[in-house]
Order: C-alpha cells, then sequence, then structure tokens
C-alpha cells in the first residue's frame, strides 16, 4: 500500500481557518466526520487528543502528523491540510506549523496501513518535498507531488562505498505509538549520516513489529549504537558498546549531535548485567524520582484498562439488581442475585482481578525488560491474595486449613512488590554468571524462574506489613466523615486541577482507583467521587468564562471554550490544558481552586462512586447523582468566573 492509496481528496484542507491546536484538529476531524471517514467525532478527538497528551505531534520544520487508532474510523484515512498563516502546535523546535497530515487508523485494522506511514515520514524528510506541498493550490495537485516522489523513491539509490576505514554505527528508533516518530527518526539519522559520510543502519520499533532488525554481525562491528526511542526496546545485545540513549525527539532534532557523540568516543560503554534502564548518555542522567515516575507510570498506563473496563462492568452489576430490585433478605448477594447482573459481576471481575497483576508486572517490566514481566506479576498476584508466611492456605491430614487466607496488601503492596520484582531480575542479571554458551538460556530460563522465586518469598514477607497498611488506610477512608472526608475530597479534587492530566493528576486519580476495589461492594468510594468531580470541573471552567467574559477571548477560544463542555463531562481534565498553557498564571490556581471546592463539598455530601472513569455517563453509578452533578457545577462556575476575571482583556 503507498501512501497515496490513503490520501484522500475529498477531505483535504488547502486553507485551514483556525488558529490554534485544538481548534486546527477539530476542523480537520470535522471533515473526515463530514466525509464519512470518522463516525463518531467525540471519540476520535478523543483519541487524537490522548496521543498529544503523550507527546507533540509537531514534528518540527513546520510539519505535523497528529494521529490514532480508533473505534470511530470507517476506513484509514490520511487528511492533509495546509494553514497559510501557521499555528501554534506546540511543535518539538518551538515554531509555527502549517502542514498537517491526520491519520485515521480503523481499530481492528491490519498493519499494512503502517507501511504507507512510514513511507509519509520519510518523504517529509526530503529535502524540497514539503515546500512543493506549501504551494500546492489544489487537492489533484497535491496527489501528483507524492505520485513524482513515489517514482523517485523507485529509482536504485547510489551504492555508498563503505570502506574499512569508514564509520559504521548502528541505531534503533521507536515512539510510544510507533507510527511517525519512529519513522521521521529513521530517515533523519539516515540523511544526516550520509551527508557525514557515515556508514548507519536503523532499525524500527514501529506499531507493526521490528523493521530493518539489526543482527549480531551488525552490532560487533558497529563503532557505536545510538537509541532514539520513548518506550522499552531490546537492550541485552547492545552489552559492551557505547551506547547513547536519547528520546526519539532527539534522533529527529538533535540528529548530528548524536552521531557526533557516537563517533567521539564519549559515549558510555553499555554493560546489560546492569539493566537496559540504568545506562543514559552523560549529559542524560535520569533522576531517582524521574525513573521513579516513569517506571510507576508504566505500570499505571497498563493497569487503567483492566480498571475501567472491570469496574464499570462490577457498577453495572449493581445497577442492574438495583433496577430489577432485590428482597430485603437477599440484599447480600447485591450485584449478583439475578442472572445478566451476575453475568456482568464475574466478567468485570475478571478484569478487575487482573489490575494487580498487569500493575506490578508492568513495573518491573519497566525496570528489568521482558524478565520482569513474569516476577512482577506474580508480586501483583501475591499482592492480590495477600499470601504470607503464616498465611499460605494447605490442607495437613486432610483438612483445609481456609483460615489461614490471608489479607490483600492492595495497590500498595503490588507498588512495592513491581519495584522489587524488577529490582531482583537486575540483581540475578548481575550477579549470576554462566558461560557464554549458556547466556541465552539465562534470559528464558534462569532470570524468569530465580526471578519469580526470589520475588515470590520476599513477598511473603513484604505482604505482612503492607497488608497491615493497606488495612489500616482502608479502615480509615473508611471512617472518614465531617472534616475528614471534607479535607480528603478538598485535596484529591485540587490535585486534579493542578497539571490536569501530568503527575499530580494522576497521582491523585491512581489513588481514587485504589480506594475503588476495597468499596465497590459497598456502594463505592467517596476518594473516587471527589477524583471525578474534580476532574471534570477545569473543562467546564473554561466554557463558563469563555460564555461570561467573551471580549477576552478570541473567536477561536470561544468555540474551545464551547467542545470543551463535552470534554468536561466526559471526565477530560486534558480539554483545558491548551488554556492553562497559554496563562499558567492566572488559570492553574483558578482551576485548582473550583475543583478543590467540588472536591470538599462531594466529601461533606459523602458522596460515593462505583465506577473508575465515565464521567456524565456513570453519573447513575453515584450515590446522589442531582447534588453531584450540582457540586460540579458550582465549581465549574467558581472556577469560570475567577479565570475570566483575572484573565487579560484582548489586544485591541
Amino acid at each position: 500500500m503507498k501512501i497515496q492509496d490513503l490520501l484522500r481528496k475529498d477531505v483535504m484542507l488547502l486553507n485551514l481557518q483556525a488558529t490554534e491546536k485544538t481548534a486546527v484538529i477539530e476542523e480537520m476531524i470535522q471533515s473526515l466526520a463530514n466525509n464519512g471517514y470518522v463516525t463518531d467525532f467525540e471519540t476520535f478527538k478523543e483519541g487524537i487528543l490522548a496521543r498529544e497528551a503523550l507527546t507533540s505531534t509537531g514534528l518540527g520544520d513546520g510539519i505535523a502528523m497528529p494521529h490514532s487508532k480508533n473505534s470511530a474510523v470507517k476506513e484509514a484515512t490520511v487528511l492533509f491540510a495546509k494553514s497559510n498563516k501557521g499555528v501554534d502546535y506546540e511543535s518539538l523546535d518551538g515554531q509555527p506549523t502549517d502542514l498537517f497530515f491526520m491519520i485515521a487508523a480503523p481499530e481492528g485494522a491490519n498493519d499494512t496501513h503502517l507501511a504507507a506511514l512510514a513511507e509519509l515520514s520519510q518523504y517529509l524528510m526530503k529535502d524540497g518535498f514539503a515546500d512543493k506541498l506549501r504551494q500546492a493550490t489544489s487537492a489533484d495537485e497535491v496527489i501528483t507531488i507524492f505520485d513524482q516522489a513515489s517514482e523517485k523513491a523507485e529509482e536504485p539509490a547510489p551504492a555508498t562505498a563503505v570502506s574499512e576505514n569508514t564509520d559504521f554505527i548502528v541505531a534503533v528508533t521507536a515512539c510510544t505509538t510507533g507510527i511517525a516518530h519512529t519513522y521521521m527518526a529513521q530517515e533523519a539519522l539516515q540523511k544526516v549520516a550520509a551527508e557525514m559520510g557515515v556508514a548507519i543502519k536503523v532499525e524500527t520499533n514501529g506499531a507493526s513489529g521490528v523493521g530493518n532488525q539489526l543482527t549480531a554481525e551488525d552490532i560487533k562491528k558497529a563503532k557505536a549504537v545510538i537509541i532514539a526511542a520513548d518506550k522499552a526496546v531490546e537492550m541485552n545485545r547492545f552489552d559492551g558498546k557505547p551506547l547513547i540513549n536519547r528520546p526519539v525527539a532527539d534522533g529527529i532534532r538533535k540528529t548530528e549531535e548524536l552521531i557526533n557523540l557516537a563517533l567521539s568516543g564519549d559515549a558510555e560503554v553499555y554493560h546489560a548485567a546492569n539493566g537496559a534502564n540504568t545506562t543514559q548518555a552523560s549529559e542524560e542522567k535520569t533522576s531517582l524520582g524521574g525513573a521513579f515516575y516513569k517506571h510507576l507510570m508504566s505500570g499505571v498506563s497498563q493497569m487503567l484498562p483492566f480498571v475501567i473496563g472491570g469496574g464499570i462492568m462490577i457498577a453495572l452489576a449493581f445497577l442492574i439488581d438495583g433496577a430489577l430490585g432485590v428482597p430485603n433478605e437477599s440484599l447480600g448477594n447485591l450485584g449478583s442475585y439475578h442472572e445478566i447482573a451476575s453475568m456482568f459481576m464475574k466478567i468485570g471481575g475478571a478484569a478487575f482481578g487482573l489490575m494487580l497483576p498487569v500493575f506490578a508486572g508492568y513495573v518491573a517490566y519497566s525496570i528489568a525488560e521482558k524478565p520482569g514481566l513474569v516476577a512482577g506479576f506474580v508480586a501483583g498476584a501475591i499482592a492480590k491474595e495477600g499470601f504470607a508466611f503464616g498465611k499460605i492456605p494447605y490442607a495437613a491430614g486432610g483438612e483445609a486449613t481456609s483460615a489461614l487466607a490471608g489479607v490483600s496488601s492492595g495497590f500498595l503492596g503490588a507498588l512495592v512488590g513491581g519495584f522489587i520484582a524488577g529490582a531482583l531480575v537486575l540483581a540475578v542479571k548481575k550477579y549470576v554468571k554462566v558461560p557464554r554458551s549458556l547466556e541465552g538460556a539465562k534470559s528464558i530460563l534462569l532470570l524468569p524462574l530465580l526471578g519469580t522465586i526470589l520475588t515470590g518469598f520476599v513477598m511473603l514477607a513484604v505482604n505482612i506489613p503492607m497488608a497491615a497498611i493497606n488495612t489500616a488506610m482502608n479502615d480509615f477512608l473508611a471512617s472518614l466523615g465531617g472534616g475528614s472526608a471534607v479535607l480528603l475530597g478538598l485535596v484529591l479534587g485540587g490535585m486534579m486541577a493542578v497539571d490536569m492530566g501530568g503527575p499530580v493528576n494522576k497521582a491523585a486519580y491512581v489513588f481514587g482507583t485504589g480506594t475503588l476495589a476495597a468499596t465497590v461492594s459497598t456502594g463505592g468510594s467517596v476518594a473516587m467521587a471527589a477524583v471525578m468531580a474534580g476532574g471534570m470541573v477545569p473543562p467546564l471552567a473554561v466554557f463558563v468564562a469563555t460564555l461570561l467574559f467573551k471580549d477576552k477571548f478570541t473567536k477561536e477560544e470561544r468555540n474551545s471554550g464551547l467542545t470543551n463542555i463535552v470534554m468536561g463531562l466526559s471526565f477530560i481534565t486534558e480539554g483545558a490544558i491548551p488554556f492553562g498553557a497559554a496563562d499558567p498564571a492566572r488559570a492553574i490556581p483558578s482551576f485548582v481552586a473550583g475543583s478543590a471546592l467540588t472536591g470538599a463539598l462531594v466529601g461533606l455530601a459523602g458522596i460515593k462512586l462505583m465506577a473508575p472513569h465515565g464521567g456524565i455517563f456513570v453519573i447513575a453509578l453515584t450515590s446522589n447523582a442531582l447534588l453531584y452533578l450540582l457540586f460540579v457545577l458550582i465549581g465549574a462556575v467558581v472556577s469560570g468566573i475567577l479565570y475570566g476575571y483575572l484573565r487579560k482583556p484582548l489586544d485591541k
């Protein structure tokens, strides 16, 4: 498949009207929706914004490639758009963006479209190609430019003579989604290396798998290794080689710097025994706090789908039984009394039950790569079941000892277990020596086996204090009332608005979902209710501000304020990010004030929530829907008025 097969002339926008990032995204999505390629505007927009939250798809040099593999996409499509004014798209180089390629891929699609997207990335790196697109005045002319570039690409490239004296390096590129940045970095490295007279082979870790894979011979003869990646790649193969490890954006923007560093002899030598995550270029050292956050969020990002899917299914089971009616004498079976409710309960329980093993597993994976995965899963499972020394069910003389069943150490136990598993596997890597002929067996046999044994027995000890802490915390939360609940709601609600999707926001959200596991059977969690209510306030506050203080916002900002209604009601706090980023000194304190107030009111009223996500769509799963909505509205109005009042008037 060629890129021309995905470029649709009927959706192209050769004169974008929007001048702000979110508005540009909405204008492009609207074109896709109007022409039937996207079936649900908001669902696809949510996917695009979720990708932007990871890192901007503004690649620099005036080019942006927003993309999403999404259930709302009817067929794989690439929309080309051009702005004659340029847009502040938060690009990697900080410069205005005028060329846009919005990539829409169906959720269940095969990977044939990825090859076309890789081709697009490579075209955009070629000299003069983007300038031709900037001069295009019709959709047909755009297609012709790509056809001509395709014909040139098929011509055999002149062979580069590689003598024994030619420097040779290898590189690996990878981004979180494996679509755009991966191949842009590959093309940039190859292009700059050719200009510098350096031979290079670049492996891509894209969404369709590993491409142009490095062989053992390639690595052996390479002078150094460049890793330009935002996700884990296979590192053990580079043991003993000078290695530079940078974000994928540096592969695109700082290409010459990376190659010069690789050739200088100053790059640190990578030692696999110390773990893939510990080696960085000398000026790119990761702080202890940064490393902790990276590993934590690796586990959280993999856990959340299980929390959301399983949690809502369980909550729906209670809702179904409540709607169908349960006799007073059977209230203990609420959620499983009727057969249909029981089905929801079992399915949701299966998904929700995997939450802790998946979380701990991917924390360990982030630390120690694949060998850490199984040990991490085991640690999470032990934390979930509460197994500990003296609390191991077993049968003696034919009599089961179910009384020895342990107490779950919950999210905190899984968190500690994930880090323990990763650290122990790294220790095994470093200190367990085997003959070189058995190195392969070490990775697939010894590391998982020894890691699991060590992690399992350590967790049997760790679970004792962690279970006590978890139990005490849950008991404390269950007993909260009055002023204590107000304080809890105030803090959690305020945290949701501090960075609107960043580390502080995620910390509050993870805490809320952690309380849900222990409280969903008793009607839900006040903490979770405060978290979701606080997170709904900032986008709604943007709408209130743009409605009441119209003279202080541009037309594009007012239009964006309207879309923030949907974002806020859907519990997508990130909708307020453009406004918070544009005027943080005034916007963020205003948002925090309203979110904290809403969280405090929720705590004061003791409102509980059984679902971990969904906003207004799961409002029926709160213990008092009308009061809950009223508190969200109060917070939004307070924040909106504060923000609008503090914001400077527009320049005339």
